[in-house]
């Protein structure tokens, strides 16, 4: 049996800024009146928008490199998340556990919580790009080589920036668009626990996998095919990113 640990993703990171911004645009317009004003105080009246990106941000940082496996989870597909093992150096899952914990507890410094509720937004973004849960032998797609328009890509950068790049939408149109649903199709997207939420892209990441194969020319014809889903995991991203800080700041 492999131990499919937590490797580090190289290059960018889920959606790219454009993406984070979406899900903390659509998460600002379903928050509580008590999670608007806790909010409010410890990001100093900055939106999710603004701070959905810190993650990556702090990358250029190398003290914070400890922080790298926070962003992602590896484990074979077919396998849900409370089956596989678990790294040492934690994941996604445990990270936003870890972050939902620190923000809660008022006796942590102002410091510390801000720290973690800026990478509790942008990690549930990362949650819900589908190649932050998937394999470790190829790195999350980074070894599967493809062509995007004509020029040298990989699986994992399709799905990180150039999808949603190539439709040419800022964060505020996609925000606007993509924020349509009734209250009752919200809750039940926002239904289940972010184990729920893992498992559910993980298995999209599966579907994923069979879509291309090594040396493949991607463009035009992948984003028709593809858009929706994105579209979706934005939209997901961002309603449940509501109801974890909603839920956080009851």
């Amino acid at each position: 049996m492999f131990l499919l640990f937590p490797v580090l993703v190289l290059g960018n990171t889920f959606w790219g800024k454009t993406g984070h911004r979406v899900t903390g645009a659509i998460a600002q317009n379903h928050l509580s009146g008590k999670a608007k004003k806790a909010l409010d105080d410890l990001l100093d009246g900055q939106s999710l928008a603004f701070v959905s990106t810190f993650g990556d941000d702090i990358k250029a940082d190398r003290s914070y490199d400890m922080y790298n496996p926070w962003h992602y989870v590896n484990y074979p597909l077919g396998v849900l998340y409370k089956d596989s093992e678990k790294s040492p150096q934690g994941d996604i899952i445990t990270a936003i556990e870890t972050c939902t914990a620190i923000v809660a507890n008022k006796a942590n410094s102002r410091e510390q919580r801000v720290f973690h509720l800026k990478m509790l937004v942008h990690l549930i973004g990362d949650l819900h790009q589908p190649m932050h849960t998937s394999r470790a032998e190829d790195k999350g797609g980074n070894d599967i080589q493809v062509q995007w328009f004509g020029k040298g890509s990989n699986l994992h950068r399709v799905w990180d920036t150039e999808l949603i790049d190539s439709f040419g939408m800022t964060f505020t149109e996609l925000a606007e668009a993509l924020d349509r649903f009734s209250k009752k199709e919200i809750k039940q997207i926002q239904a289940g626990s972010i184990h729920d939420w893992v498992d559910e892209s993980h298995e999209i990441c599966g579907e994923l996998y069979d879509t291309v194969k090594v040396g493949d020319k991607l463009g035009y014809a992948y984003s028709y095919a593809h858009n929706e889903l994105l579209f979706e995991q934005l939209q997901k991203g961002g309603y449940r990113l509501a109801k974890v800080l909603n839920e956080l700041f009851a």
